[in-house]
């Protein structure tokens, strides 16, 4: 009984060193690219797509993120994608940078204590994290 489990484990570590270098030819993520003039890159291939679609018609880095900001609604709703805020620093063709922060942004009308009452604490049913 011992051989024939010391042959299994055996059998079983050759066959895994010998289809080893095969894994890298199937692995999870595609090789690194390199870009010349431009790269989209995203958690969805067709994004990606759209993205490089929009730099092939003479779009910019900011137009080829909004085209995959709505693909990425549509393909991978679970990113977030539209209606979130975030920030964006851009370089243009002349070397100059500018910062854009769109985060969101409550109602004019909001304050700190909306949903508090006199004594600071949370209204019960006044928001939805109220408790």
């Amino acid at each position: 009984m011992p051989l024939t489990r010391r042959t299994l484990i055996g059998v079983t570590l050759s066959l895994a060193i010998a289809l080893a270098p095969s894994a890298a030819l199937h692995a999870a993520s595609p090789q690194p690219s390199k870009g010349e003039h431009g790269m989209v890159v995203t958690a969805q291939h067709f994004a990606s797509e759209a993205g490089v679609e929009v730099l092939k018609k003479g779009g910019n880095a900011v137009d080829a993120a909004v085209a995959v900001g709505y693909a990425l609604a549509v393909l991978y709703p679970n990113a977030g994608n539209i209606g979130g805020g975030g920030f964006m620093t851009i370089r243009f063709k002349d070397g100059k940078s500018t910062f854009l922060d769109f985060r969101e942004r409550a109602p004019l009308a909001a304050t700190k204590t909306m949903y508090l009452d006199k004594d600071g604490k949370p209204v019960k049913g006044a928001s939805l994290t109220a408790t």
